[in-house]
């Protein structure tokens, strides 16, 4: 089982990930965010992953913190259970609708961290500023070492566009890490 456990503990959040990329689709989530914890709970059924997550976050400031450091906990998580990689499909792609919405979301868990975010609107679900879902998934790419492209092709309901793009995200995740074989998916030889 390729699984992982991350602790991220600083002066303004405090989060506990375990991360099974070979799990079923089971979460426990607890983020003091509701529409994260949604989130997450998709991400987890959606992919096949297993997660249990408890996260804190001085979110009386505000929901930078935790959302970003949600991200690099997730994207650490995300490299430990790859491991080296060898085996991997490396490459996966997922277009989602969402009622009016339809999210494309492409990876490469190559080790090269790159993002591309074209999700072009702005707006709160809730008071969560959704702009801040681009530092989420930047933080996931820089320290999962994966290069994400994330293209939003049209929606106008943020809570769908935002939920499209997640699940777009685990399914290319989830067809990415897949294991088709015994050899690192390189040319170069590493990753």
């Amino acid at each position: 089982m390729r699984k992982a456990s991350v602790n991220r503990k600083t002066k303004e959040t405090n989060i506990k990930l375990e991360f099974n990329l070979d799990g079923t689709g089971k979460s426990d989530v607890s983020t003091s965010i509701g529409f994260l914890d949604h989130m997450f709970e998709l991400l987890a059924f959606h992919g096949n992953f297993d997660i249990k997550l408890i996260a804190k976050g001085d979110i009386h400031v505000d929901y930078h913190h935790l959302i970003e450091d949600l991200g690099i906990v997730l994207g650490k998580a995300i490299d430990k259970a790859l491991s080296d990689r060898t085996g991997i499909k490396r490459y996966g792609f997922a277009s989602i609708p969402m009622d009016e919405a339809l999210a494309q979301v492409s990876i490469d868990l190559g080790g090269r961290a790159f993002l591309v975010y074209n999700v072009n609107c702005s707006g709160y679900i809730k008071d969560i500023d959704v702009s801040l879902f681009e530092e989420f998934f930047r933080a996931i790419s820089n320290h999962g070492k994966l290069a994400i492209h994330i293209n939003l092709l049209y929606g106008k309901d943020l809570h769908h566009i935002i939920e499209a793009v997640f699940k777009a995200f685990s399914k290319a995740l989830s067809e990415a890490s897949q294991i088709e074989g015994q050899k690192l998916p390189s040319t170069k030889g590493v990753i």
